[in-house]
């Protein structure tokens, strides 16, 4: 399958390749701009637009949980455990069309998202190597 379209082929080759650390920070912009977008709609009365955005979040949250390396161990474990709940909440929320819902699930993802930032500006910013190098040396 070609693509024939020159921005959509740019846009495919841009998340191919992202590192992993870009790409999960962009999942997570992605789930919490439909998350504002399903909070938008639903203020308007737009329940299918409302249930289109918060359908495309819990989307995101199913690939956040998809991809996860479980084999690392109890931080992995316990961070499919949130995506879960996540993504059940987001399920009631748009079932019950709850803004307070949908506000809940945008704060657990606003703090994974900076905690996930500041992990990798901080991985970013060290020289792992040399400081292995160094503990070998001295």
């Amino acid at each position: 399958m070609s693509i024939t379209d020159p921005y959509q082929a740019y846009r495919q080759n841009q998340v191919q390749t992202l590192s992993q650390e870009k790409l999960v920070l962009m999942l997570y912009d992605g789930a919490l701009r439909f998350c504002r977008q399903g909070l938008a709609a639903m203020e308007k009365k737009d329940y299918a637009g409302a249930n289109g955005s918060l359908c495309r979040a819990q989307d995101i949250l199913s690939e956040l949980m998809v991809n996860l390396n479980r084999d690392v161990g109890e931080i992995a474990d316990n961070l499919y455990k949130l995506y879960d709940f996540m993504y059940r909440h987001l399920v009631q929320a748009n079932v019950k069309k709850s803004a307070v819902m949908v506000q809940e699930v945008m704060d657990l993802l606003q703090q994974l998202r900076d905690t996930w930032e500041e992990a990798t500006r901080i991985y970013h910013s060290h020289d792992y190597r040399t400081r292995v190098g160094m503990n070998r040396q001295g």
